[in-house]
């Protein structure tokens, strides 16, 4: 059987899937197309319902609840994952500074931009660009400030930016939960044993790339050509964890917590059980 999975170019989904996609692992018989683009392309695609199986941020998964269900394995959640909000001044700013100036925003539908809204709701110079994009929008003044994730939390000091805020930080203290970043999700026509199956793949994709782990493979390096295997190692070990492998209850009750925050700001959209969520 054959699906379309789409998942980004980043070192910890490219990562988690490599040996799924380049069957390193026994695949029982399931044939995986994969479509490698930015997250909030992906976002958007599953908001559409374009692929079978996708990696897309928590906000565009609760836009699409009614089309898709969320697999326990190859998520990204942690502690201290959280997107930075960053500038090019040195000096310390107020709340109200941040609610007056431009932002840069890696997507409407990324969580990057709802732990932002959670943090400051009165901010509304948003511009939404490709993420890699974000730390030249600050140095060059198109925007005052950022909000950045993935590989640039790794950098961004080295460019002469200044942390503002850890936006997950402060979620973390006021939740007391991990932060649920991104997720993969499948469509709720596929049958539920398939579905079932799929999600062993990925965990066992998962447990190859560990197993093999530090070693980088050639399906990574070449999708990370700007990186330095460094860079790729700690982007890795970031985002790639024991939620990756299976969400857990604590892993459930923290996209819970996000959900119910994601309806009370967007009460129109249409929403399932808590239950419902998971496969």
């Amino acid at each position: 059987m054959k699906f379309t999975i789409g998942f980004s170019p980043c070192p910890n989904d490219t990562f988690i899937f490599d040996a799924l996609v380049n069957r390193k692992i026994d695949t029982e018989g399931i044939e995986v197309n994969a479509v490698l683009e930015d997250v909030q392309t992906l976002n958007e695609w599953a908001i559409a319902g374009k692929l079978d199986i996708t990696k897309l941020s928590f906000p565009a998964f609760f836009q699409s609840v009614t089309e898709y269900v969320l697999l326990n394995a190859g998520s990204a959640l942690g502690k201290g994952v959280g997107p930075l909000l960053i500038t090019k001044a040195k000096d310390q700013l107020r709340e109200q500074d941040v609610n007056e100036a431009t932002i840069a925003l890696p997507g409407i539908n990324t969580t990057a931009n709802l732990l932002f809204s959670y943090a400051y709701p009165d901010a509304s110079k948003k511009t939404f660009i490709l993420f890699s994009g974000i730390e030249d929008a600050v140095l060059s003044d198109k925007t005052k400030l950022g909000v950045i994730i993935h590989e640039n939390r790794f950098t961004y000091q080295q460019k002469g930016l200044h942390k503002v805020v850890d936006l997950g930080e402060y979620w973390e203290a006021r939740m007391n939960a991990p932060i649920p970043l991104g997720g993969i999700a499948i469509k709720r026509n596929i049958d539920i044993h398939i579905a079932q199956k799929i999600n062993r793949l990925i965990r066992k994709s998962l447990d190859y790339a560990f197993a093999h782990y530090p070693f980088i493979t050639d399906y990574v390096k070449q999708h990370s050509q700007e990186m330095s295997e460094d860079v790729m190692r700690r982007h890795i070990e970031l985002y790639v964890n024991d939620y990756s492998l299976d969400l857990g209850e604590n892993g459930k009750k923290a996209i819970e917590i996000l959900y119910s925050v994601f309806k009370n700001n967007n009460q129109g959209v249409k929403t399932v059980a808590i239950n419902s969520l998971f496969l």
